[in-house]
């Protein structure tokens, strides 16, 4: 029962953490220009993988692609390939734990496939956590960093200056928090199906031939062996001789 249960749970927490991580690679509100110390108000940046955006307070939004890939930092692309790497191998895990779900009958398929699956899936969805997890540190790093280059520069250089505009300090987004919601499920969920693995796994038996002493026991019966007197060898003399056989 607590193997099922373990292996249900798993894949319905992994496959809500697919589903977030994608969300928020989606989403464009990675980081929101902060309005703290500005005066005007109406008008306020945030910042995604994918487009840059101008938001108004009337509701009105306008976005704009990044048109380059090279111009971009490596540090930026990179957050974009662990994001993307998450998300596959989710996806890729999800599709494997459907078919390891122990109450999911598929031909002739025994308990150890069945549970090494699992474990392939586990081991696929925790890889994927940690990716997200790093991934949107590293984005967080990032706007930490230039909030403390601006709170004590004029100038505010940031590291990433292509994108986000150094003259404003800029904060979290909503799309931080759900990618790392996102991993932490996708690691708890691996976790849950690798312990389900081993409820799984067939408990190893020996097939050998076991012994059987014998019920009854062996006795020997003494018998009197008779020698003919008639074969005994004969002397030069035609006596007979003492000894039962001759030797050459």
């Amino acid at each position: 029962m607590s193997t099922s249960l373990f292996q249900v749970a798993g894949f319905m927490l992994s496959a809500l953490g697919t589903f977030l991580t994608a969300s928020a690679t989606a989403m464009d509100m990675w980081t929101i220009e902060d309005r703290s110390y500005t005066v005007v108000t109406s008008t306020y940046a945030y910042y995604g993988l994918w487009y840059s955006c101008v938001g108004t307070e009337y509701g009105t939004t306008q976005c704009r692609p990044y048109f380059t890939i090279l111009g971009l930092p490596a540090l930026f692309q990179g957050v974009r390939a662990l994001m993307i790497v998450a998300i596959v191998l989710g996806v890729v895990g999800v599709l494997i734990a459907i078919f390891a779900l122990k109450c999911l009958r598929m031909g002739n398929m025994e308990d150890r496939v069945k549970a090494t699956m699992t474990l392939t899936s586990g081991a696929m969805f925790i890889i994927a956590g940690i990716c997200a997890i790093a991934g949107v540190s590293i984005f967080a790093n990032l706007i930490v960093t230039n909030f403390a280059l601006t709170s004590y520069t004029s100038l505010g250089g940031f590291v990433i200056h292509v994108i986000f505009s150094s003259a404003f300090r800029y904060t979290f987004g909503s799309a931080l928090f759900v990618g790392w919601v996102a991993g932490g499920l996708l690691v708890v969920s691996g976790v849950l199906l690798c312990l389900a693995c081993r409820g799984m796994m067939p408990e190893k038996r020996y097939d050998g031939t076991s012994y059987k002493a014998a019920s009854g026991m062996y006795r020997s019966e003494g018998k009197s062996k008779t020698y003919n007197e008639s074969y005994r060898a004969q002397s030069m003399d035609g006596r007979h001789s003492t000894q039962r056989f001759d030797y050459v």
